[in-house]
């Protein structure tokens, strides 16, 4: 049977878990969640997910929901993305760094810069925003430095879920060329056979609503 990932294209969140689906192997769909239409806060998609978010991952009788759980589940069943035993807690770490002080002001930084309307964008609140981003950006710079992957010899769900923002082109405080160690390790990833684009590997994307 098909997975099944509720998702959307802009969302960085639905990306972790699309491309962890992806480069697994697994047999998979997106269903488009049509955030920017308030589907996430109807009561069909709250019988889906009470947190009212993106994305869902339904496997048979199986129902989860937030993208580092997602891409545990995905490692539990290929055991891809887990990296080597005496890892697993440093994998862990980044993962939660990354929900905590990367993608969580990433995401809020992106959204008040590019889907509010230009006269509603509060700037205080985006300089604040991308001042911590910076120092963000300067930890996953710094721990790329004499290394391909932030833990171990290979790509894991570390890698898969710091990376997640970091594709779009939506200007949010972040320059690869200001970062090497980023940028050549998001070539890597990139280079990945099965990579694609958040908008190639999930429906949903700002041209849409243009």
């Amino acid at each position: 049977m098909t997975i099944k990932l509720h998702c959307f294209g802009e969302s960085g969140h639905s990306y972790k878990a699309a491309l962890a689906l992806q480069l697994s192997g697994l047999d998979w769909e997106p269903v488009f969640v049509d955030f920017f239409a308030g589907q996430h806060r109807g009561d069909n998609y709250r019988d889906l997910n009470i947190m009212a978010e993106a994305p869902v991952l339904v496997d048979r009788e199986i129902r989860l929901s937030q993208s580092g759980v997602i891409q545990q589940y995905i490692t539990d069943k290929t055991g891809k993305f887990g990296g080597a035993p005496e890892d697993k807690y440093e994998v862990l770490r980044w993962v939660l760094w990354d929900n905590h002080k990367l993608s969580s002001q990433v995401g809020m930084t992106r959204f008040l810069m590019n889907f509010l309307s230009e006269d509603k964008r509060p700037q205080e609140v985006i300089g604040f925003m991308q001042g911590r981003l910076k120092a963000a950006f300067a930890t996953l710079e710094n721990q790329l430095k004499s290394r391909n992957w932030l833990v171990g010899d290979n790509m894991t769900n570390a890698d898969l879920t710091c990376c997640g923002y970091l594709f779009y082109d939506e200007p949010f405080g972040f320059e690869r060329k200001d970062y090497p160690n980023i940028d050549a390790w998001l070539a890597r990833i990139s280079a990945t056979p099965g990579w694609k684009h958040p908008y190639d590997l999930m429906p949903g994307n700002p041209s849409d609503r243009a």
